[in-house]
């Protein structure tokens, strides 16, 4: 822990002026880049995806449920995974609690994963969490929009994620395929770190007029960062990330009671 800078109420009062203002400067900065993102071009879906819902199978336009405007959290749930990615379950508590009020503003929240839709759907019943969820399995969906990959892409032929492309990774996981490291996301998805990477994070936007999905949008690794309601809290908290001592996070349901 580092050395706390103390001083007297003037002094705080002196310097919480002083980063008042830097942060109305980032305030309205987020909103000029707020404006860019909606000034993007649309660019047409043409592909036919198929997604399986509680409702039953649906097309990307039928994900809208008569809205105009839809979000994907693109969901770290492989096929593979015994539960999913513990990063993506925290965010998920944040904005459960809101799609709500989203869906009641003509926008649409989805998580779509590539796990079966009775995988999918046990999970959520477990986290409690009341937000649609649907499978993209057997589709490209999470490929196209570069959020799922194959063996093949994954050690040979490299991989493109956040606009950047990924050189071949060599294969991570122990011989037996077992679980490597017990400590770590694979290990809390319940897979090996292999299986674990072929699913990506990433959110993704689309627009529905006159009959034709357009995307938008879309945002990975720490272009999350902002979605991450737990993150902007601690980083307002007096030590605030504070994370120096690896994984510190779990599932809701798996923290000690104190």
């Amino acid at each position: 822990m580092s050395t706390p800078n103390i001083g007297t109420r003037e002094q705080w009062l002196a310097a919480r002026l002083q980063l008042l203002q830097e942060e109305k400067e980032l305030t309205r900065r987020s909103d000029q880049l707020a404006l860019q993102r909606q000034a993007l071009p649309w660019v047409a879906v043409d592909d036919g995806y198929r997604f399986e819902t509680e409702q039953g199978a649906a097309s990307l336009a039928e994900l809208f449920r008569g809205r105009s405007q839809l979000l994907v959290y693109h969901f770290m749930f492989g096929p593979d995974y015994k539960a999913g990615c513990p990063s993506c379950t925290m965010i998920a508590d944040g904005f459960n609690g809101f799609a709500v009020h989203l869906a009641n503003h003509d926008v649409m929240l989805w998580a779509v994963s590539r796990a079966p839709l009775a995988k999918l759907l046990a999970y959520r019943a477990r986290m409690g969490w009341s937000f649609p969820w649907a499978s993209s399995a057997g589709g490209n969906f999470n490929y196209d929009f570069h959020v799922g990959f194959t063996p093949q892409q994954q050690h040979d032929s490299g991989i493109d994620y956040n606009y950047r492309r990924e050189p071949p990774a060599p294969p991570r996981h122990p011989p037996d395929g077992g679980i490597s490291d017990g400590n770590s996301f694979a290990a809390m998805a319940g897979t090996d770190t292999d299986t674990f990477l072929r699913e990506r994070p990433g959110m993704s936007a689309f627009a529905l007029r006159e009959g034709v999905v357009y995307h938008t949008y879309s945002t990975y690794a720490r272009g999350l960062d902002g979605l991450w309601g737990a993150y902007q809290w601690l980083d307002r908290a007096p030590l605030g990330r504070n994370e120096t001592g690896g994984i510190w996070w779990r599932r809701r349901d798996e923290y000690e009671r104190k």
